[in-house]
């Protein structure tokens, strides 16, 4: 590994001595927006050798961080030539944002990156189930397949707690586990796995298909977009500047930092919200569910599981407003939406369940989408390019579970060995 552990006195030692670029990660344990880092600043400490990548526990180096500034984790620090320079970054940040950190710092331009050219027969757009079983069905059909994905592999099931529901599991299966069985499987059939790669375009036209990242650029005749759908934002003023310092879109992810706190809020009332706040129950004395209707969309089994715990507390017909505090949450000011009267809700933390939204960003001018952004496609995934299928939540239809999701992962990739089939018998 490119990186080094290292203690107040050794980096103090290091700013001296180096010549050149370093990057100091101050961290804490069991930090979820750390644990999210530590795969990027390890892909970044691989990519950029010519500068020197650190790592500094920020609980065992205390004097240091306050001599910096630096009051939260992760916080990423840049030096040159024993000066610091750059953007700092802190909170959850994403590997866009501290690639180009650097760059900048090195005067590096993107676009003067060399790209390597690398050709696939079916590629895959996105790491959840549905990417996977995809994956899985055509590797094993003896097909080159290249999963890209701009995370780690895994989507939004890998941060769900418990999943209840799939077939063959014994009553319950960690989402985490389960995604990484699947991994493992489209692995061992010969899945070439690309992660925390960056798309930059898509081009869907033509018979081959080209997608572009920071520093390759992929070809096959065949494309099966699985980019999953993401958590829709909580539609208040300051959302972004308090997105990871208390207001949180995975409980599996965020929850622990909780430990003991007086209240956190759970917005919405469907399955995920129900059951997500029976889950933090286990970190927090007491969990309010703020939900705009009268009653709850989830299943009866969740509800009669929400609705029986003590911990677990429902503001009806209402809905946020605005977020409350400095630089940390201290609650969220709501408003009931039938007698207009607006009150704050003290809490340390709010956990948002509001529905989802397609990942289409890439597709909007490639694939034709329905009127709600999701990809329209027949009974066997084709969209209406030749050569170009989907599968997953980012599809139209009315049922988005993991089982539907690996569904239409094995459809999609079955007629994309068909299609290239197709192409050698013409």
């Amino acid at each position: 590994m490119n990186i080094t552990h290292v203690n107040s006195q050794e980096f103090q030692q290091a700013l001296k001595e180096t010549k050149g670029l370093i990057a100091l990660d101050f961290y804490s344990e069991d930090c979820a927006p750390c644990a999210q880092l530590a795969p990027i600043y390890e892909r970044m400490a691989e990519k950029y050798p010519q500068a020197k990548f650190m790592k500094i526990l920020r609980q065992a180096n205390r004097p240091l961080a306050e001599s910096f500034g630096v009051k939260g984790s992760p916080t990423v620090l840049f030096f040159k030539d024993g000066q610091e320079v750059g953007k700092r970054l802190n909170g959850y940040i994403s590997k866009p944002e501290i690639r180009r950190t650097i760059e900048e710092i090195l005067e590096i331009s993107s676009e003067e990156v060399e790209k390597v050219k690398i050709e696939a027969d079916v590629l895959i757009l996105g790491g959840g189930p549905a990417g996977l079983t995809a994956a899985l069905y055509a590797s094993r059909s003896r097909l080159k397949t290249i999963l890209i994905d701009e995370g780690l592999p895994g989507g939004q099931a890998a941060t769900t707690f418990h999943i209840a529901n799939y077939p063959g599991t014994p009553g319950t299966v960690h989402g985490r586990d389960l995604l990484d069985n699947m991994i493992t499987q489209a692995k061992s059939f010969g899945t070439e796995i690309h992660d925390l790669k960056e798309v930059f375009s898509v081009d869907l036209q033509g018979e081959l298909k080209k997608i572009v990242t920071e520093d390759s650029e992929y070809t096959a005749p065949v494309v099966i977009l699985a980019t999953g759908a993401e958590s829709r934002r909580l539609q208040v003023p300051q959302e972004a500047e308090f997105r990871g310092k208390g207001v949180h879109y995975c409980a599996t992810c965020d929850g622990s930092n909780y430990e003991g706190v007086d209240n956190i809020i759970v917005v919405g009332g469907g399955n995920s919200a129900v059951e997500e706040a029976v889950y933090l129950t286990r970190y927090a004395k007491h969990v309010t569910i703020v939900h705009q209707f009268d009653h709850f969309q989830a299943s009866k089994t969740a509800q009669e599981e929400a609705l029986a715990n003590e911990q677990i507390s429902i503001i009806w017909d209402s809905e946020p407003r605005a977020v409350v505090g400095e630089n940390h949450l201290t609650g969220i000011e709501i408003e009931n939406v039938k007698t207009g009267e607006r009150r704050v809700v003290k809490a340390q933390g709010v956990f948002v369940y509001i529905g989802m939204q397609p990942r289409n960003n890439l597709l909007r001018d490639q694939v034709k989408l329905n009127d709600w952004g999701y990809v329209e496609a027949d009974d066997e995934m084709r969209t209406n390019l030749p050569g170009v299928f989907v599968a997953g939540d980012v599809r139209s239809k009315t049922v988005r579970q993991v089982a539907t999701a690996v569904g239409d992962g094995a459809v999609a990739a079955v007629n994309a060995e068909r299609y290239l089939m197709s192409r050698k018998s013409k």
